[in-house]
């Protein structure tokens, strides 16, 4: 006589409801069945799968609790501008700076969503990604995003001005693309990315010209008598960023021990303004030397700006930032750079980037001979492969120094003397 089962064990077998289905196919691999919430307000039954039991109900469960939030889970039958705002609102925004979640969401916006958003996911294909860069390269994007219309210009007028994309824009809207792609792989929206298949040109490295140290020397002589001269002095003496300059703290300075930490940057977001964040990168944290003549130009500027203190009396803002406002206040990038040409122009310098005081920095180094590695820690770059390629253009003149003068040795002299002994070259 067959026995039945008790009550309490079939209840602990069936899956509530909601829950989806689940179960091991033929080819070994278990899938996973339920109903998410879908763009267009609508719910769709959506599958996914994975090595064991555990692991494909994993990935069922987070796409139902995101569901249960509100946000919806783009699937593979939906448009690609549809999964490209489910992966930039629900996924990049975790792990992106503002900044950059910005930037990725003017891609979307003025690029990929007019020439990919109407496509299925599920059928867009390496060609279509082709034809759509090919297209971004030729097209006008005055036209394109009609900015002729309102103002009567360019086609609207019938003389197109031919505004292109640069190729490194080009290049950064195959990068959001293929980011997003990615993640409907790992997802199993997708069985490849068809964005990877698809290779853009590399775009030429942007030149820029350094100052010579006889520049250089000009521009501090220059600054003298600037109130941000010991911005200036460790900028050109140390290579820090515009941001992590503006977002150094007093606290961060050891001007006994002669030190700086630097892990903090000044940057202006849209949600929150002027507003001091985590470095670039983990590899930008970083405790660096102080030279003598900034160590200095810092005690005197720190003497300047308890003056102003005082002078700035109740209204002063109090934040610990050294380099700030008359009263205070952060300082912002725009007009740090603004100030930074006019005194160029003042100095009767050529017009360069604040940035490329850093530039500066690093090929004066190597130009004395500093080893590559000491001006990867001092820039703070992630890789030396970063800086390598970066100052390719110095190391290619030092190089040809270097064997010039070889040849001037190995060239015969009437005064050559051999050594009367062989060294041994191990």
């Amino acid at each position: 006589m067959t026995t039945a089962r008790p009550a309490s064990s079939r209840r602990s077998r069936t899956r509530a409801n909601g829950d989806g289905t689940i179960y091991q196919r033929k080819d070994g691999r278990w899938e996973a069945a339920g109903y998410v919430l879908a763009p267009g307000n609508t719910r769709k039954r959506v599958r996914v799968y994975g090595t064991t039991r555990n692991d494909a109900m994993t990935k069922l469960t987070e796409k139902i609790a995101a569901s249960n939030r509100g946000l919806p889970v783009a699937t593979a039958d939906s448009t690609v501008s549809a999964y490209l705002m489910y992966w930039l609102d629900g996924v990049a925004v975790h792990h992106l700076r503002e900044n950059t979640h910005t930037r990725y969401g003017a891609a979307i916006r003025l690029h990929l969503n007019p020439g990919l958003g109407g496509k299925k996911l599920a059928r867009l294909t390496t060609r279509d990604v082709r034809t759509f860069l090919d297209g971004l390269r030729t097209t006008c994007q005055c036209c394109a995003q009609e900015r002729d219309t309102d103002r009567r210009r360019c086609c609207a007028i019938g003389q197109c001005c031919e505004k292109r994309l640069s190729p490194l824009t080009v290049t950064y809207v195959h990068a959001v693309l293929k980011s997003a792609l990615e993640h409907a792989v790992r997802e199993d929206e997708l069985p490849r990315n068809v964005a990877r298949n698809v290779k853009t040109t590399t775009p030429r490295p942007r030149r820029f010209q350094p100052l010579t140290a006889a520049e250089a020397r000009q521009l501090l002589q220059a600054a003298d008598d600037d109130r941000l001269h010991a911005l200036y002095e460790l900028a050109l003496r140390t290579g820090l960023r515009k941001g992590e300059l503006l977002g150094l703290h007093w606290e961060d300075l050891d001007l006994h021990g002669g030190t700086a930490t630097i892990h903090r940057s000044l940057q202006r977001t849209r949600s929150q303004g002027l507003t001091v964040l985590h470095t670039k990168t983990l590899a930008s944290e970083r405790r660096i030397a102080l030279p003598t003549e900034c160590i200095n130009s810092l005690k005197i500027h720190q003497e300047q700006q308890q003056e102003e203190h005082q002078t700035a009396g109740t209204s002063w803002t109090h934040n610990g930032l050294v380099f700030t406002t008359p009263k205070g206040r952060p300082l912002d990038p725009g007009n740090l750079t603004r100030r930074f040409r006019r005194l160029l122009h003042g100095a009767e310098l050529r017009t360069i980037r604040f940035h490329d005081l850093r530039h500066s920095t690093a090929t004066l180094l190597l130009e004395q001979g500093v080893d590559l590695v000491v001006i990867k820690e001092l820039l703070g770059h992630a890789h030396i492969g970063v800086t390598a390629g970066v100052y390719a253009h110095v190391r290619l003149r030092l190089q040809r120094q270097a064997i010039d003068t070889l040849g001037n040795a190995l060239n015969p002299t009437d005064t050559l003397d051999d050594p009367p002994t062989a060294a041994v070259v191990r």
